[in-house]
């Protein structure tokens, strides 16, 4: 812990003055002067004379005699007001000064204002001086900025009971260190990016109290430090070319990144600390083994060493025992014959080996270690661990990984599992390319496990099979061991599996396991696949391809996505439906072996609201009419079996009465079938007809010669639609909010009258039907309109007053045209006639003046 951290002392700079008078303007060191000087206009008997009760006025005596007889005290103690300060913080206390005279002669206390704070801030040497004489007993400082050189030695002369002391940013005479000893109280000195003395001479650190001194990122050529109680020294990131240390209690010791520091200075400082602990000289390129010798012979209690981006470190004849922790990133004296020497540690918990580039063995028998990593060692080809208390390992990017061997009481839980020869307690042998993370919530209980492989050219793993049994792995971690084909997870408490790049995975069997959701669909090769999953909701197996055998036992189940998952067969889809009842979603896109037969299995799923059977060679959708009525979403995209009489139960028979999106693109319906969906479904909110090729003319509510597909009532089975159509229309309003003919070539004309009664129509899209020639609508409602690419389009009516968006893109339609149409449209505000031959530059500012709505007009041409 830093002394940073230990003591947060107090920003008096931005305390804001209090009484009358105070202004939020004026510079820093008026508005401290100004609140000392509040202060000290506190009377002696701590009460303001001129303080009233609000709406009363001043109170008598005969007010005060009843309120004493009732027993009731409106006065706080000034020992209750010490307490009751006592637990609110420096910028609290300054609010609570500005309630009464009494309140700020309380919160004046010295007891609260034991540490004082100007890190970062202005303050002139007589306010300094003064806030010393005001609080002697200040216990700690903070100072920094360029008039440290004075406060500091104003500090160390009038605060007798001080310390901590922190500084920082400035330059520190040699005087300071000189007089440092008169401040007898002194235990912890923190000095940060300053310079000490003149740079050249050496600075001697002499105190008999002192326990922790951190000089950090300081300019000072040479240090001497004589502090027998000393415990803890930091001179991390200091430019010191020498150090000279006598204290023999001192236990922590960090020179890191002191690069001028010399392989003898550093010999010469640590080993004349018998007691040292921990000691970290990372980032010492002149370490050497030597030195490392030398210590471990003086320091027999050391048991942390951080000797990281120490190229010279090999550890050779380096014996220490007493080691708990090892830091050796990127030391590339580190080999196969560095674990002789480590392996002497035999308390070691920590081992951090990472970009130890020549290591290419390891082979280690310590029965304590916890924790190890491997990052980033590209020549390790072995790995042979024998630890029983092993947790956590992060092994990641080591491609010339081969063999692995753990042996260890925590892991043997899962690690004695593993099937076929690939994976083996004791005997991993055929490559893992990389263990990400293992690690453990409590003793023996493995919770989380990761493989990760770099994604590299040409790289391989070896790993074929997996197989688990644990009553406690809650995540899994297979990312990118692309051989892997076989998985078995038997693990009920499994919560997250990650099987990102295993795309050979060929049979799957997930019995039990605790996972909510599961995606499969980046395992094209999967062909046999088992689930047992009591709280899985959601399931997706989009892309298996070559799926055929399927077992899904998830009673929770209520989405299921199997599109594209051709091998799919009426079988399969039984048994999961019968297991899966809650299920509202199934997408059988592309299945194209479901038949008739599975259909009928849709009479286990009661709540089913969504089914998706595009691109499949159904002919009879009787099972879906009798069994599916909580239907909403009906896609039969691409259908092409189905006959025209296929959907005659949804407009004669007034099946699926919920249903409100239809989708029947690329489909080969004749024109008379979709005239009677359109004119007899009233409740469909949503139909796509896009690319159907029997689409034509599009007139609803005209009976000259055409049929009238106006919308209606829902006409009895039975009934002609045509006999009622005209009457009907009057009485209904359908509630088709969304038309989609994107793509109909044969459609010539769009006429939409008003008696069509379409008022919730909101949507309209006829882009890229080539052939349209005349669109005439009169829609209270619509609010897009998108006739984008309709190469053949002259003749534009519009009496829309609430569309918002038009798109005429690509159009052959002239600007007299458009000018007219959405002359009538009050609320337009886009309108897009790029790459409109016929409509030029002036055609393009005329639009604004027709239609004051307009926002935006895209056009590839100039105003």
């Amino acid at each position: 812990m830093s002394s940073d951290d230990a003591v947060k002392p107090v920003p008096y700079a931005r305390r804001r003055p209090t009484g009358e008078g105070s202004s939020s303007s004026g510079s820093s060191h008026r508005k401290r002067a100004k609140f000392l000087h509040n202060f000290n206009d506190v009377g002696e008997d701590g009460f303001d004379s001129s303080c009233e009760v609000e709406g009363e006025g001043e109170c008598d005596e005969s007010d005060v005699a009843k309120v004493e007889d009732q027993g009731v005290k409106m006065d706080l103690t000034e020992d209750l007001l010490h307490m009751v300060f006592s637990f609110l913080d420096p910028p609290n206390l300054c609010k609570a000064a500005r309630v009464c005279t009494q309140w700020r002669t309380a919160s004046a206390h010295e007891d609260f204002w034991r540490t004082l704070n100007f890190k970062d801030r202005y303050i002139s040497l007589e306010e300094f001086e003064d806030m010393c004489r005001r609080y002697p007993r200040a216990t700690a400082v903070s100072i920094s900025g360029a008039t440290i050189s004075s406060l500091v030695m104003k500090a160390i002369s009038s605060l007798r009971n001080l310390e901590v002391l922190t500084l920082g940013k400035g330059h520190i005479p040699d005087g300071f260190f000189h007089a440092l000893e008169d401040c007898s109280m002194l235990k912890r000195l923190s000095i940060n990016d300053a310079t000490l003395g003149s740079g050249i001479q050496e600075i001697s650190i002499t105190h008999y109290r002192m326990c922790h001194l951190q000089i950090t990122k300081c300019r000072v050529m040479r240090i001497a430090v004589r502090c027998p109680q000393l415990e803890t020294m930091s001179l991390k990131r200091s430019n010191v070319a020498q150090a000279v240390l006598n204290c023999p209690l001192l236990h922590e010791l960090d020179i890191g990144s002191c690069h001028k520091l010399p392989d003898s200075a550093i010999r010469s400082a640590a080993t004349s600390c018998p007691q040292l602990v921990s000691l970290d000289v990372s980032n010492c390129s002149c370490v050497s083994d030597e030195t490392l010798r030398e210590v471990s012979f003086s320091c027999a209690n050391l048991s942390f060493l951080d000797a990281s981006y120490c190229p010279n470190v090999s550890l050779e004849s380096v014996r220490l025992p007493m080691l708990t922790v090892l830091k050796l990133h990127s030391c590339e004296g580190i080999t196969s014959s560095s674990m002789a020497a480590i392996a002497h540690s035999s308390l070691l918990e920590v081992l951090e080996l990472d970009n130890c580039s020549l290591l290419t063995s390891v082979s280690l028998d310590l029965p304590l270690l916890r924790n190890i990593r491997l990052v980033h060692c590209r020549k390790l080809a072995d790995l042979d661990l024998r630890t029983i208390m092993l947790s956590s390992m992060v092994m990641s990017n080591c491609p010339a990984l081969r063999q692995i061997n753990i042996t260890s009481n925590s892991l043997q839980v899962c690690l004695s599992f593993f099937c076929s020869n690939t994976l083996q307690y004791r005997s991993l042998n055929n490559g893992l390319f990389g263990i990400a993370e293992i690690s453990h919530t409590k003793a023996g209980q493995l919770n989380h496990i990761g493989f990760t492989m770099p994604i590299l050219a040409r790289s391989r793993s070896n790993l074929t099979s997996i197989r688990f049994i644990s009553t406690s792995l809650v995540s899994l971690s297979l990312g990118g061991c692309r051989a892997i084909t076989n998985l078995e997870l038997s693990c009920p408490k499994l919560e997250k599996v990650i099987l990102d790049g295993c795309n050979h995975l060929e049979r799957a069997s997930f019995c039990p396991v605790g996972l909510l959701s599961l995606n499969l669909g980046i395992c094209p090769k999967l062909n046999i696949l088992s689930i047992e999953a009591p709280f899985m909701v959601s399931l997706e197996l989009k892309g298996c391809g070559v799926l055929s055998e399927v077992f899904i036992n998830c009673p929770l189940l209520t989405s299921l996505d199997a599109s594209f998952c051709s091998e799919l067969t009426d079988d399969c889809l039984s048994a999961t439906t019968a297991s899966c009842p809650l299920i509202e979603s199934l997408i059988l896109m592309s299945c194209r072996l479901i038949g008739s037969k599975g259909l009928d299995s849709l009479c286990s799923l009661p709540n089913l609201t969504v089914l998706d059977l595009s691109y499949t060679f159904l002919v009879d959708l009787q099972p879906v009419f009798e069994f599916c009525s909580q239907l909403e979403v009906l896609k039969l995209q691409a259908c092409k079996s189905l006959s025209d009489t296929s959907l005659e139960p949804l407009y004669k028979g007034g099946a699926l009465p919920a249903l409100q999106e239809l989708d029947l693109s690329h489909g080969t319906l004749c024109q008379s079938a979709i005239d009677e969906l359109l004119v007899c479904c009233t409740n469909l909110r949503r139909v796509s007809l896009n690319g159907c090729e029997n689409v034509h003319d599009l007139k609803w509510g005209c009976s000259h010669g055409q049929v009238d597909v106006s919308p209606a009532l829902k006409i009895p089975y039975g009934v002609s639609s045509h006999e009622n159509v005209l009457e009907s229309s009057q009485e209904s309003t359908c509630l088709l909010q969304n038309l989609n003919c994107v793509g109909c070539t044969n459609i010539i004309k769009v006429e939409i009258p008003s008696r069509a009664h379409c008022l919730n129509l909101l949507f309209l899209n006829l882009s890229l039907s080539r052939n349209l020639k005349e669109v005439n609508i009169t829609c209270l409602n619509l609010c897009f309109l998108n006739l984008s690419n309709c190469s053949s389009l002259e003749i534009l009516r519009l009496d829309c007053p609430r569309l918002i968006s038009l798109f005429l893109q690509s159009c052959s339609i002239d600007g007299e045209a458009v000018e007219a149409a959405i002359s009538k449209c009050n609320m337009l505000e886009t309108l897009d006639v790029r790459f409109c031959q016929k409509i030029s530059s002036t055609s393009v500012a005329r639009f604004r003046t027709s239609c004051s709505s307009l926002k935006r007009i895209f056009s590839n041409l100039s105003n």
